[in-house]
C-alpha cells in the first residue's frame, strides 16, 4: 500500500540529472563515475537518471571514435553500466558511440533492471563553429535497422521511442541529443505529443559566454511549448579543452519553470535531484485543447512511434516528502523583485478594466462603499487611479462608510483618513435606522429588543448598504464599484444578490485575499498615495479582517472573525489554486499544503492577523480543506453563476460563469469529500 506521504502517491516523480568525472578516451573510468551517480540519485528515490552525450567514452574524442579499441571499451563500460542496474532501481540513460549498418551513430542508450531497453541515435550533427561530428558520425536517417542486437539483446533502435514506466503513472520519456533541441523543431516535440511527459536531452555543449543563459532560454520554452519536464545534462570536468572548455550544466524544467540547475565549471562529478509533477503536465495537456489539436495536425508522424514499456524499482511504501519548495503563496511570488513586478501588472489590469468600463458606459462618477477593511481599500486605490487617467477630479467618487450594529470605532476612523488621502468625496450614512425598519417589517426579533444576531439580522446590514450604494448611483448618474474578491466568491462569503455579492462592475472579483493583501502593502511601501496615506494603508493590513455584522463588546472590538468560520485565507487561497488551477484532488492538495507549511519557514502572509500563524499541522490543513470542499462544491455556485462582469487579473483563474468557470448550482461535494478521508489525521508519524 502506497505511503500518504510518498510523493510517487500524488502523481510526482523524482527525476535526476548526473555529470559525472570523465577522462577522455576512457570507458571504464567513465562507467564506474556513472554507476557511482546513478546509484546515488537512486538511494534518493529517483526513477529517471540521465547522463551527458557520449558520456562513456568522453564527448571530444575526435577521430578516436573510429578506433576499434575505443568502441569495444565503450561495449564494455555499456555492460557494467547494464550490470549495476540490476541493483538500481532507477531508469538510466547514457550516451556512447554505436556502430549500426557499418556507420557510427552518436547514441542515448536506456538501461533499466539489467536489460538494455532502447537506443535513440541523434538526429541532427552540428558541423559549424567549433564542430564538426560529421566527420565521424551519421545522423538518423542514415539508418536503415530498426533494431539492433547489443550485448546480446535485440533492442529498438531509433528515435521514434517512447519510453514507458508502467510502475510510476504518467511517467513516459522522450530523448534527443544536444542540437537536437536547438533546431526549430526539436525531435522532442514529436515525443510530447506522441505522450511523453518527460524530455531528455543528452548534451555535450561546449561553455562560451552567455552560452548557458540561452541554453536555459530553449530547455524553458520546450519544455513549456510541449507542456513537459525538461531534463538537460551536459558534458563537464574532465573533458578534452584542447579548443573548448566545458562548463557541465545541469537544468531541470517543468512547464517552463526551473526545478533544479547545478554549479558550473564544478570540478568533480555532480548531481541534481527534481521532483516533477506528472499529473499537473498531464492536465495541462488536457485543458489546453489546442494541444490535442496539434497532436490531430501531426498524427501521421506520431502514428510511426514505439512505445518500450518497463518497470522501475522505486521506494512507494515509505514516506518520501518532496524535495521541491511548494510555494505557501501561490498567487504571490516569492521574490521580492517579482513580487512588485506582479503587483504593478495586477494593478494596472484592474485600472485599465474599469477605466474602459467607464469610458464605454459614459458616465464620470464611481459610487463606492468604503468600510475601512481591505479589499474595499484597495477597490478604491483603483478607482483614484482610474480618476487620473481619465482626467477627471477623485471628487467624482463618491466614497460612503456606512456604520451599522457592529462597525467598530478603528475601521470608521480608517474609512474616513483613507477616503481623505485619497481625496475622494467622503460621506457617511448610518444604515441603522433602514435596517431596524427592515427587521421590523420582518418581524426578527432583535426590532423588539433581543440579542438574536443570525444570518438574516447580518444580511439585512449587507442588503440595506448594497441598496443604498445602487439609489445613489441612479441618483448621482454614477456606477457601482464592487469590492468583493475571489477568495471570498470562492467560499460563497458574500450576501447574495442586493449585497456585497452585486456591483455594477466588480474590479476585486478574480483578485485572492492574499494577492489583495500584498497590492494594498505594494501601494503603503511606495508611498503612492503619500506618506500619511501609507500609514493608513498599514494601519488596514493591520486590522482583524470581520464583516462587522455581529456586535462585539463595549469597546467595539469585533466578535466576528471571518477566518474562524471559514478557515485561514492564506490556506483556503493555496487550497482554490490547486483546486482551480489544476483541478487536483483534495488528498493531492492536502499533501502540498503539508508539504508547504508543516513547518516554520519563511513567507507568511504579510497581515498582522496571521504573522504568528506560520505553520499548520495535517489535521488542522483537513479540517480548513474540508470548509473549502464542501462551500465551493455545493451550496455556493449559485452566487458564482451570476456575478458582476470584472477583470481576469491572472492565470490562477476566475470564477466568472462568461470566462474560466461554468458549473451547475446544483452539483454535489460527496466525491471530493470521500477523496478527502483518504487524509490521515496526523502528519508526524514514524
Amino acid at each position: 500500500m502506497s505511503d500518504f506521504f510518498n510523493l510517487y502517491s500524488h502523481g510526482f516523480a523524482r527525476v535526476a540529472v548526473g555529470i559525472p568525472e570523465c577522462r577522455v578516451a576512457d570507458p571504464a573510468f567513465n562507467a564506474e563515475r556513472t554507476i557511482a551517480l546513478a546509484q546515488a540519485a537512486a538511494q534518493q528515490g529517483a526513477a529517471l537518471v540521465a547522463f551527458p552525450e557520449l558520456g562513456l567514452s568522453s564527448y571530444s574524442c575526435g577521430d578516436l571514435f573510429h578506433q576499434r579499441a575505443l568502441l569495444d571499451g565503450c561495449l564494455a563500460a555499456l555492460a557494467e553500466v547494464v550490470a549495476a542496474s540490476t541493483r538500481i532501481g532507477a531508469a538510466l540513460v547514457v550516451g556512447l558511440p554505436l556502430q549500426v549498418d557499418q556507420r557510427l551513430f552518436n547514441c542515448a542508450v536506456v538501461v533499466a533492471g539489467g536489460r538494455i531497453r532502447g537506443v535513440v541515435p541523434k538526429s541532427y550533427l552540428p558541423n559549424y563553429g567549433e564542430f564538426y561530428e560529421a566527420r565521424q558520425f551519421n545522423a538518423v536517417d542514415a539508418a536503415v535497422s530498426t533494431s539492433v542486437e547489443l550485448l546480446g539483446q535485440e533492442v529498438p533502435f531509433g528515435t521514434a521511442l517512447l519510453f514507458d514506466v508502467a510502475n510510476v503513472p504518467d511517467l513516459r520519456f522522450h530523448i534527443e541529443i544536444c542540437e537536437d533541441v536547438w533546431v526549430p523543431v526539436p525531435p522532442s516535440s514529436y515525443g510530447a505529443m506522441a505522450g511523453a511527459t518527460v524530455l531528455v536531452n543528452l548534451s555535450a555543449s561546449n561553455a562560451l559566454v552567455g552560452k548557458a543563459v540561452y541554453r536555459n532560454q530553449l530547455v524553458s520554452q520546450q519544455s513549456a511549448r510541449c507542456l513537459a519536464a525538461y531534463l538537460y545534462t551536459s558534458a563537464g570536468f574532465g573533458e578534452s579543452t584542447t579548443d573548448m572548455a566545458w562548463d557541465g550544466q545541469a537544468i531541470i524544467y517543468e512547464n517552463g519553470e526551473l526545478l533544479a540547475e547545478a554549479p558550473r565549471f564544478i570540478d568533480q562529478s555532480h548531481l541534481i535531484v527534481a521532483d516533477v509533477d506528472l499529473e499537473r503536465l498531464a492536465r495541462e495537456r488536457m485543458r489546453m485543447t489546442t494541444y490535442g489539436q496539434c497532436v490531430r495536425h501531426h498524427a501521421e508522424t506520431i502514428a510511426k512511434f514505439v512505445t518500450v514499456s518497463f518497470d522501475v524499482n522505486v521506494p512507494t511504501e515509505s514516506r518520501l516528502p518532496l524535495t521541491r519548495t511548494v510555494a505557501r503563496f501561490p498567487y504571490v511570488p516569492s521574490s521580492v523583485a517579482l513580487r512588485d513586478e506582479r503587483c504593478t501588472e495586477v494593478y494596472n489590469i484592474q485600472v485599465q478594466g474599469l477605466e474602459q468600463r467607464l469610458r464605454s458606459s459614459g458616465l464620470k462618477k464611481i459610487v463606492i462603499g468604503v468600510s475601512g477593511g481591505l479589499d474595499s481599500t484597495h477597490a478604491l486605490l483603483v478607482c483614484a487611479k482610474v480618476m487620473d487617467r481619465l482626467g477627471l477630479p477623485r471628487t467624482n467618487i463618491l466614497g460612503y462608510t456606512m456604520p451599522g450594529f457592529a462597525t467598530s470605532t478603528r475601521t470608521l476612523e480608517q474609512a474616513h483618513k483613507l477616503m481623505e488621502v485619497v481625496g475622494c468625496t467622503a460621506q457617511v450614512i448610518d444604515i441603522r435606522a433602514s435596517c431596524m425598519q427592515m427587521l421590523s417589517d420582518l418581524g426578527h426579533p432583535f426590532a423588539r429588543g433581543e440579542k438574536v444576531y443570525d444570518i438574516t439580522f447580518e444580511n439585512v446590514q449587507a442588503g440595506e448598504r448594497t441598496s443604498h450604494l445602487f439609489r445613489l448611483a441612479n441618483h448621482q448618474a454614477a456606477m457601482v464599484i464592487g469590492t468583493g474578491d475571489l477568495s471570498e466568491l470562492a467560499l460563497g462569503w458574500c450576501t447574495y444578490g442586493v449585497g456585497d455579492h452585486m456591483s455594477h462592475y466588480n474590479v476585486n472579483a478574480s483578485v485572492p485575499k492574499t494577492l489583495i493583501s500584498h497590492l494594498v502593502r505594494w501601494v503603503a511601501e511606495t508611498e503612492q498615495i503619500g506618506a500619511i496615506g501609507s500609514d493608513v494603508l498599514h494601519a488596514v493590513l493591520d486590522t482583524h479582517i470581520s464583516p462587522e455584522l455581529v456586535p462585539g463588546d463595549a469597546n467595539h472590538k469585533p466578535e466576528q472573525k471571518t477566518e474562524e468560520v471559514i478557515g485561514p485565507y492564506e490556506l483556503q487561497d493555496f487550497n482554490l489554486h490547486h483546486i482551480l488551477r489544476n483541478g487536483f484532488a483534495p488528498s493531492k492538495v492536502a499533501f502540498l499544503a503539508y508539504s508547504a507549511w508543516h513547518d516554520k519557514k519563511l513567507g507568511v502572509w504579510p497581515h498582522a492577523a496571521n504573522v504568528e500563524r506560520n505553520e499548520y499541522t495535517l489535521a488542522e490543513i483537513k479540517r480548513v480543506l474540508r470548509i473549502f470542499v464542501s462551500r465551493f462544491f455545493k451550496g455556493s455556485q449559485f452566487k458564482r453563476s451570476c456575478v458582476p462582469d470584472g477583470p481576469k487579473v491572472g492565470t490562477g483563474g476566475s470564477l466568472s460563469p462568461r470566462g474560466d468557470w461554468r458549473a451547475p448550482s446544483d452539483s454535489e461535494s460527496a466525491v471530493w469529500l470521500r477523496d478527502l478521508d483518504r487524509i490521515p489525521e496526523q502528519g508526524d508519524k514514524q
